[in-house]
C-alpha cells in the first residue's frame, strides 16, 4: 500500500536519491545532506501537537510503498512564506500611455518585482518515482496536502499558492533566465536555481533592478515564456485548477513559470472532505470507490489511498489493511474524500 506521511530522518538516503533524481530547476529539493536534514527536522516540529503553530513551518511528507518501505515520492506544504526569506515574484502589470498629437494610446506590459505573497501557504515539492507514475498516483500526492489543511485549518493561512515550474528547453534551458536573469546575475540558471535553494534569495534583491522591465523589449524566446508552465506541469496545472485555483499575473523570477492562488477554505478538496467515525471490515471489494483517507492525528499523521464505503448514518468503512496502515485506534475519527476518477491524470516530477 501506498501512505503519505511526514519525512523523517531514516528517509535521508532516499531523499539524497530523490533529489539526484529531480534534475534541475527544483529550488525546494536540492541535493544536500545539511539542507534535507534541516527541511526534516523543521517538519518533525510542524508535525509536533505540543508545539504552537509557527508563523513559518515546513510541512514535508514522503509516499512509502509500505511493500519495501522505501520512498515513491514527495509532497509539501509551506507556510508563512516570505517572513524568514524574502519571496520574491514577477507581477505582469499593463502600463497605458497615450499622446494627443499622435491621436494614440498604447498599452504595454512590464514585469515588477513584488513580495505580494508574503505571509501564503505555499503547496510544492511534488516528486513521483518512474516506476510508480500511474493514474491516480498524482492526484494522491497533490490533493494529500489539501487534506491536511482540512484536518488542522489553524496551522494554515488564508490564501495558499503554488509555483508551477516554467518552461525549459530538453537540455534545461531557460530562455528567460538567459535573456533577463543572467545579463544581471552573471551565472548560469541552475546556479541561481542552487544559490536560492541553499543561501535564500537576497542576491535577488542586491542585483536585480528594481524599476519595471518592459516585456516588448525582451528577446521574442524570452517572452514567449512568461507564464508558460513546463509541458511536464500541465497536468499539475490542470489539477490545481480543478481545486480552484487561478492565474493572477505573477510569475517566477528564474524561469517565469505561473503561480496560481485560491482561497484555503474554496479550494474543493478542503470544502468537500469529511471527518466521521469509521467501521473497519476484513475485506471490501474490488470495484469499491477510492477514497483519500487521513488519519487526523497529527503527532503521527498518515494519508491513504484506500477503498471505503459511506454507511447511512455517516460513518465510514474501510479495510483492515487501510486500518493498519493509517495506524487508527478504535473510536477515533477519519477525514475523506473521494478519488475523482474522471480527473486522474499523471503528475510529472518538478510540477508543483
Amino acid at each position: 500500500m501506498l501512505i503519505i506521511r511526514p519525512c523523517k530522518e531514516s528517509d535521508l538516503d532516499d531523499l539524497m536519491n530523490i533529489s539526484h533524481a529531480v534534475g534541475k530547476g527544483m529550488t525546494s529539493m536540492p541535493a544536500d545532506e545539511e539542507a534535507w536534514l534541516e527541511k526534516i527536522s523543521a517538519s518533525a516540529e510542524a508535525f509536533n501537537s505540543a508545539q504552537p503553530a509557527a508563523q513559518s513551518n515546513t510541512y514535508f511528507m514522503v509516499l512509502e510503498d509500505t511493500a519495501t518501505g522505501h520512498l515513491a515520492g514527495t509532497t509539501a506544504i509551506y507556510t508563512g512564506v516570505g517572513l524568514s526569506r524574502p519571496f520574491y515574484s514577477y507581477k505582469i502589470s499593463t502600463l497605458v500611455s497615450s499622446s494627443s498629437d499622435l491621436e494614440m494610446i498604447r498599452k504595454t506590459q512590464v514585469l515588477n518585482i513584488v513580495n505580494d505573497y508574503t505571509g501564503s501557504t505555499e503547496v510544492g515539492s511534488i516528486y513521483l518515482l518512474p516506476e510508480y507514475r500511474k493514474p491516480g498516483v498524482g492526484q494522491f500526492l497533490s490533493r494529500a496536502r489539501f487534506l491536511t489543511m482540512a484536518d488542522f485549518p489553524e496551522r494554515f493561512g488564508d490564501q495558499v499558492i503554488a509555483e508551477l515550474r516554467g518552461w525549459q528547453d530538453d537540455n534545461g534551458r531557460s530562455p528567460l533566465w538567459d535573456n533577463l536573469g543572467k545579463p544581471f546575475f552573471g551565472i548560469e540558471f541552475q546556479d541561481a536555481v542552487n544559490t536560492a535553494a541553499l543561501k535564500g534569495s537576497q542576491f535577488i534583491s542586491d542585483l536585480m533592478p528594481k524599476y519595471p522591465i518592459y516585456i516588448s523589449l525582451l528577446p521574442q524566446e524570452a517572452q514567449e515564456v512568461i507564464g508558460k508552465p513546463h509541458d511536464f506541469s500541465a497536468p499539475a496545472l490542470f489539477m490545481l485548477k480543478k481545486e480552484g485555483f487561478q492565474f493572477s499575473g505573477y510569475v517566477d523570477l528564474f524561469d517565469g513559470g505561473p503561480s496560481v492562488q485560491a482561497d484555503t477554505k474554496e479550494i474543493r478538496s478542503v470544502k468537500d472532505s469529511c471527518s466521521s467515525h469509521f467501521q473497519v471490515v476484513s475485506d471490501l471489494p474490488a470495484s469499491s470507490q477510492m477514497y483519500l483517507v487521513s488519519n487526523e492525528d497529527l503527532d503521527d499523521y498518515r494519508v491513504a489511498l484506500a477503498p471505503g464505503k459511506v454507511t447511512e448514518n455517516g460513518d465510514f468503512i474501510i479495510d483492515q489493511a487501510t486500518f493498519q496502515a493509517l495506524q487508527l485506534a478504535v473510536g477515533g475519527l477519519v477525514r475523506f474524500i473521494t478519488m475523482n476518477k474522471s480527473s486522474v491524470r499523471k503528475i510529472h516530477p518538478q510540477a508543483a
